[in-house]
């Protein structure tokens, strides 16, 4: 497997502050990304989730790396009792009254795709594919609508 990182560029119709407060906000993260039981965007907090994908249960286990309020967000991302680490970087840039996002996914050739192919990149761009296309901006234009 490529040890290049996933990049995702995206314009989302929305201020950086609208997306700044989606990917920061655990009461609207778990509307359009994943629920968690808590999250900060402070550096080293630590959160966690569960997807269950085939019948077994995934968790996500995340630290908080790196935190420049409304600008950048990044944190590791590792599955309990599995081997490697990666980690996922939110950069923000304002473009008039829209956001360009760039998301990065580093490290994902870490995990042990051989051993399951739930860890295979193929995945991970297709979720991703689907957060930042579909979930994301979907969530995103309901907000204005409803502000």
């Amino acid at each position: 497997m490529s040890n290049k990182p996933l990049v995702f560029e995206r314009t989302l119709d929305a201020p950086v502050n609208a997306v700044w407060e989606a990917i920061t906000d655990k009461d609207k993260m778990k509307q359009w990304y994943f629920d968690l039981a808590a999250f900060k965007p402070e550096k080293g907090f630590e959160f966690s989730f569960t997807v269950e994908k085939d019948n077994k249960q995934y968790v996500h286990l995340c630290k908080i790396t790196d935190v420049i309020p409304g600008k950048k967000l990044s944190y590791t991302w590792k599955y309990k009792g599995e081997p490697g680490e990666s980690e996922v970087t939110w950069e923000l840039f304002p473009e008039g009254g829209k956001t360009k996002l760039v998301l990065t996914h580093a490290g994902i050739h870490s995990f042990a795709a051989a051993n399951d192919p739930a860890f295979a990149a193929s995945n991970f761009n297709e979720g991703w594919t689907y957060i930042l296309g579909t979930s994301l901006p979907a969530f995103l234009e309901k907000e204005q609508v409803t502000n």
